[in-house]
């Protein structure tokens, strides 16, 4: 470990929508933020191509440019932000001692997490390819839906949020085609039925996804296995949404902070308020609901405030 501690006033853990605007409401109210931007710097919205739903952006603006946009605004008013992610953290006692890259000791009076959560997807590299070139494989419905209106698209997924998400494309696109990769559904009866009555989803179960296709830069269809007949065959798509799950950032929290069982952050209802005075969250690590870069950044402003506060009432 090192042999020098630094002392800081507000620490941010994790960027994205949730951490800046956290830093932006801190460093305006003088609590001299450092926030330390993690291992996927501007978070989950950095493999998004297109964002049209964020309030401002008359013209939508692609994930990585909003980020930037919002690391100037919090620099603008002095956050420190630095590159490094937390590796160890020690909340067992009113100074909050978190370590960076393993080395780097803190001490903070406060600490706002924002670590996000990561979407799971399937590891094929096919998908991870169109994945990157931002070319028709998504993680969620809501943010990208909009792109493929009138439209064919596939969605792997066997759980409530993949039947909310097969339903929520099923209003925009031409036609959903569902691949459930077990026997059965994961969701509840009342998810199913929805999705089992809406004429234009198709689904297909028992099958799994062997390769998605395109022309390199976009997706045009999805190689499939009935893993009942062996069979295997191309499904005519221009999108791909994987729904299987997140898994929140929250590792190195769980000896402090009281987690569900999947894993994300409880705090006080209607507050970032965790279970330990003077940490706070804001964003994905908490929120499986809602999962939007607009709430998100709701929430990283309430972590501000509510970590304002809690350094008043100390004085």
């Amino acid at each position: 470990m090192s042999d020098t501690i630094e002392k800081i006033k507000c620490l941010i853990i994790g960027s994205g929508p949730a951490g800046y605007t956290a830093a932006i409401y801190a460093a305006r109210a003088n609590m001299n933020p450092v926030l330390y931007q993690g291992i996927q710097p501007g978070g989950q919205l950095t493999t998004t191509n297109e964002v049209e739903n964020f309030p401002g952006y008359v013209d939508g603006v692609t994930g990585p440019e909003m980020m930037v946009q919002l690391q100037s605004q919090s620099q603008r008013f002095g956050t420190d932000v630095r590159d490094g992610w937390a590796t160890k953290v020690d909340f067992s006692e009113d100074i909050h001692k978190v370590w960076i890259n393993g080395t780097k000791e803190l001490h903070c009076e406060t600490v706002i997490i924002s670590t996000g959560a990561s979407a799971k997807y399937l590891g094929l590299p096919s998908e991870q390819h169109y994945l990157k070139m931002g070319g028709g494989v998504s993680a969620c419905a809501v943010c990208d839906g909009f792109f493929y209106r009138n439209q064919e698209v596939v969605i792997v997924g066997a759980g409530d949020s993949a039947c909310e998400e097969a339903h929520y494309l099923s209003k925009l696109c031409k036609k959903v085609t569902m691949l459930v990769r077990s026997e059965k559904f994961r969701a509840s009866k009342i998810m199913e039925e929805r999705v089992r009555k809406t004429e234009n989803i198709t689904i297909l179960m028992n099958h799994d996804t062997v390769e998605v296709l395109g022309d390199e830069q976009v997706v045009t269809a999805v190689k499939a296995l009935n893993k009942t007949t062996n069979e295997v065959f191309d499904i005519s798509a221009t999108g791909f949404f994987v729904a299987i799950g997140h898994k929140p950032n929250t590792d190195i929290f769980k000896d402090y902070i009281t987690l569900d069982e999947t894993g994300y952050i409880i705090n006080t209802p209607g507050t970032s308020k965790t279970n330990v005075d003077g940490v706070f969250v804001a964003g994905d690590a908490a929120d499986h609901v809602y999962r939007q870069a607009i709430t998100a950044a709701g929430t990283g402003c309430m972590a501000a405030l509510d970590a304002e506060r809690y350094l008043a009432s100390k004085e």
